[in-house]
């Protein structure tokens, strides 16, 4: 259940990640997007993106960075892939496609460690309580 969960998070977190972004690039680049069909082609693309990195999760690479470049590969092909089956590139630049995918994914990846440091703090005050309390009821 905890991995259909995070499947679920991820997809939504990612998505809505990528129409602030969409949003802004269009802003900066005055790029006019129908943003109706668009948030379904994102969601679609996302839901492929995320579960593809859910089964390459399955198969750790042991050098971290081609892990990285294995992710953002596999994003940029499916990005690609979507943007030729919905003609994403009438409205956008592959190239800024990428840029895009990429920055979305060093954001998801620094959101991510902020996370993990996060609860990891907190599980350290927890295991600290806890041998505190043991020492105070040893004693």
């Amino acid at each position: 259940m905890n991995g259909i969960k995070k499947i679920i998070n991820d997809i939504m977190f990612v998505t809505g990640s990528a129409l602030v972004i969409l949003a802004v690039f269009s802003l900066l680049f005055n790029v006019e997007i129908g943003f109706v069909p668009t948030i379904f082609e994102i969601f679609a693309a996302n839901v492929v993106i995320i579960l593809g990195l859910f089964l390459l999760e399955k198969f750790e690479l042991r050098n971290i960075i081609m892990e990285y470049l294995v992710d953002i590969s596999y994003i940029i092909v499916v990005l690609v892939v979507f943007g030729l089956i919905f003609n994403w590139y009438s409205a956008i630049p592959v190239w800024l496609l990428i840029v895009m995918a990429i920055g979305i994914y060093i954001f998801a990846m620094i959101f991510t460690v902020t996370k993990i440091r996060k609860d990891a703090k907190e599980l350290n005050k927890l295991l600290q309580k806890h041998r505190e309390k043991q020492a105070n009821s040893a004693s």
